[in-house]
């Protein structure tokens, strides 16, 4: 098997493992972060999702993302197609801005920045999206939306999506060092012959 073909099956079993491990995360970590709102669910979900995209790029985080977020939303009780598609456009606006940052400027301050600029992303649209979805397929009324959204809904998704920012920062900056240097000796043989 030629050199290319085995880089792209690691890739998919690597994206696979994130999703795995993103569904894992579903299940074992979630829990309300307002008490007035306790049907907004804090989970780590997007974490795996984040570092799949530092890894491979925002094309791949997007489709790691979409099979998350459809596993999530239709196999385990999430929110149907409603819920997939909140999560789906709002995850994938922090997710496509991150691995455009960090493609564009491979550094750390790269990754800082496109995750809080992604983070605010997220939230803005976390925002329309409630009016549209909540009001509209939920049927919750528009002065109950009106009445959540700065004490609750807005907090609670910059705080979910600065969360899970910073702890993807935390896990993908030590994994890259250590792909780095893994690498690393393999180039220096290729160059020696």
């Amino acid at each position: 098997m030629e050199k290319q073909s085995r880089d792209k099956i690691l890739k998919m079993v690597q994206m696979a493992m994130l999703i795995a491990i993103s569904l894992v995360l579903i299940m074992l970590i979630r829990f309300p972060l307002f008490p007035s709102a306790a049907f907004l669910q804090y989970d780590m979900a997007d974490v795996p999702v984040l570092v799949g995209t530092l890894l491979f790029g925002p094309l791949s985080g997007l489709l790691i993302l979409l099979i998350e977020a459809f596993l999530q939303a239709f196999l385990l009780g999430g929110d149907g197609w409603v819920g997939f598609l909140m999560h789906f456009i709002a995850s994938g606006a922090l997710v496509l801005i991150a691995g455009l940052f960090y493609k564009k400027w491979h550094s750390v301050k790269g990754i800082a920045v496109g995750l809080i600029i992604g983070s605010i992303g997220a939230t803005l649209l976390m925002i329309p999206l409630n009016y549209i979805f909540t009001v509209h397929f939920y049927g919750v009324p528009l002065d109950a939306v009106n009445q959540l959204m700065l004490p609750a809904i807005i907090p609670f998704n910059i705080i979910k999506a600065g969360v899970n920012s910073v702890i993807t920062a935390g896990v993908y900056l030590p994994l890259n060092r250590y792909l780095v240097r893994r690498r690393k000796p393999a180039v220096d043989k290729q160059n020696q012959l």
